[in-house]
């Protein structure tokens, strides 16, 4: 392919992985004469199963494939919908019916799904381009000249080798989505620690998982329904780590270990075989089952640190940074579709802004503040927590403390597209910021709970769709609202973090009367005025004997 070398694009995006793609289909539907150009190092069309974190996908993310994006029919027909998230203590056991559950017994309404990265990223490359978006495979960036006012250069330069050749293009926006390659963090130093450092392995192998098939008790097999825990993001919990099954509609399943390496060192796992060894010690039955299945791994990799961060995504010199490109927090949870859906959002809204020829500049600076701001939320979650991940009391009201202050307030700002909506930002900060100070203390307190805490490790199933204010938290979460609605909405949010703090406190004061002088718990109570909401208890399953 032949082309002049002043060629221009309104937008290059690097990288045609999942953030890239979905970035220029946005970008696409924002602004439908818009002239986008992917360029993507793959030669070939990925691979089913292919060897990316990211598989499981929770609400935001979701709803940005299948709602946001329109993609909802290829995600119902081509992958596979979640059976929500599921954690087992089954740390050293054999026997997973006897051990402490927590997840749901039945569907909630909102669907999440999990996705095998090949064949969603090949429909992407397929779709995208069927949109008028050029999307370039086997063309690995090799040079990045930014505009430089200073300079008088008033567009991006990209080079990039295909064909054997050095081409160049020029562009008014460049967006790096290059994933950990970070092409524009690297070149821009602007790489930066957050002070959470745990490190992964993980492999697929070419067989299902079916935990139900681990047990023949009727009871525990039929606490669910349909019986479908393998659909589930399935959690093998203990002290410091924990392992992930991740079904994939090509079917295979991916297996991954997280952990601290203050307690479970990589080298104890950096290999098959050694992660193997390990499993056997810490997750009998699912080394067994995978010894039993007499397969391969079809892949194998590590990161010795898999979390971190990044100094500056939006630039108002026209440049941005979505994806593991920019930022990872963990993949507990599975947040990073989230923040995809988040950054891309706020991509479009300025690329969007500029093209209207109007001044972006404060835009990208808020922009910056709040994409900021849900981070360092989000990432108190996971800070100095994977110790208590072994205790089956204080990680149930944990998961319960994080599904509330992720569907009562994030969620809130994406499902009602008020990510943008700067006035109505304005209107409800104090009360976001109550649940923020809210949630930082709260997370403290698991931390100085599960110090004192005599874990009991109860064969039972925490049914959270056996609690009905929850359930009905998740089923309204697509509801839109004016914007009385939303303020009343955030408000009330706030006020069931506070009840729910409340309750939890009584629980640990309950057990431990000492705890009621603790740092943490005067901390939370000058946050967590009770304000029931209704007359029901909202932890009203039990957490201990």
């Amino acid at each position: 392919m032949n082309e002049a070398m002043n060629q221009v694009h309104d937008v290059v995006v690097l990288g045609g992985g999942l953030a890239g793609l979905t970035c220029a289909l946005q970008l696409r539907q924002a602004c439908p004469d818009i002239d986008v150009r992917v360029l993507e190092r793959r030669a070939q069309p990925a691979p089913e199963a292919v060897h990316k974190v990211g598989e499981s996908t929770v609400e935001i993310g979701a709803h940005y494939f299948a709602n946001v994006l329109g993609l909802e029919s290829h995600l119902t027909q081509k992958h596979l919908r979640k059976f929500g998230f599921r954690f087992f203590h089954s740390d050293g056991r054999e026997d997973i019916d006897r051990v402490q559950e927590i997840g749901v017994s039945r569907y909630l309404s909102v669907p999440s799904y999990q996705i095998d990265r090949g064949i969603f990223e090949n429909f992407l490359v397929v779709h995208a381009r069927e949109r008028g978006i050029t999307v370039e495979l086997d063309a690995p960036v090799e040079a990045i000249a930014l505009a430089d006012s200073r300079s008088g250069a008033t567009m991006h330069r990209i080079g990039f080798r295909q064909d054997g050749q050095l081409r160049e293009v020029n562009a008014r926006w460049v967006v790096d989505a290059s994933g950990r390659q970070g092409l524009l963090k690297r070149q821009l130093e602007l790489a930066e620690s957050n002070g959470h450092e745990p490190h992964a392995v993980w492999f697929r192998v070419p067989v299902r998982i079916d935990l139900e098939s681990w047990s023949s008790d009727p009871g525990w097999l039929g606490r669910c329904e349909p019986t479908q825990r393998w659909r589930s993001t399935n959690h093998l919990v203990g002290k410091g780590y924990w392992v992930w099954l991740i079904p994939l509609s090509s079917g295979y399943h991916s297996v991954g270990i997280v952990a601290d390496p203050r307690l479970h060192p990589l080298a104890a796992m950096n290999t098959f075989k050694r992660a193997m060894t390990w499993l056997g010690e810490h997750q009998p039955r699912l080394a067994r089952a995978l010894t039993e299945a007499a397969v391969e791994p079809t892949d194998f990799t590590f990161f010795k640190r898999m979390s971190y961060g990044c100094r500056e995504l939006f630039s108002s010199d026209r440049w941005a940074i979505t994806g593991e490109a920019g930022v990872f927090l963990d993949p507990f949870y599975s947040p990073g579709s989230d923040f995809i859906a988040i950054a891309n959002t706020y991509i479009v809204d300025l690329i969007a802004r500029d093209r209207r020829a109007e001044p972006f500049g404060a835009y990208v600076r808020i922009y910056s503040q709040l994409f900021r701001s849900f981070y360092e939320s989000t990432m108190t979650l996971y800070q100095d927590q994977y110790a208590l991940f072994g205790d089956p009391e204080v990680l149930a009201a944990k998961v319960i403390w994080d599904y509330t202050y992720y569907w009562g307030i994030l969620c809130q700002l994406f499902f009602q597209n008020r990510l943008t909506d700067l006035a109505m930002l304005g209107h409800v900060r104090d009360p976001m910021m109550s649940a923020r100070a809210l949630n930082d203390g709260m997370q403290a307190y698991f931390r100085a709970w599960a110090k004192v805490s005599a874990p009991q490790n109860l064969p039972q199933l925490l049914d959270q769709a056996g609690l009905p204010w929850f359930e009905a938290l998740n089923r309204n979460l697509p509801v839109q609202l004016d914007d009385t609605q939303f303020v009343r909405r955030i408000a009330e949010s706030v006020a069931r973090l506070q009840q729910l703090a409340a309750e939890i406190m009584g629980r640990v004061v309950g057990e431990h009367p000492a705890a009621a002088s603790w740092p943490e718990t005067l901390r939370v109570i000058a946050l967590a005025h009770r304000q029931p909401v209704g007359d029901v208890e909202l932890l009203s399953y039990p957490l201990s004997a």
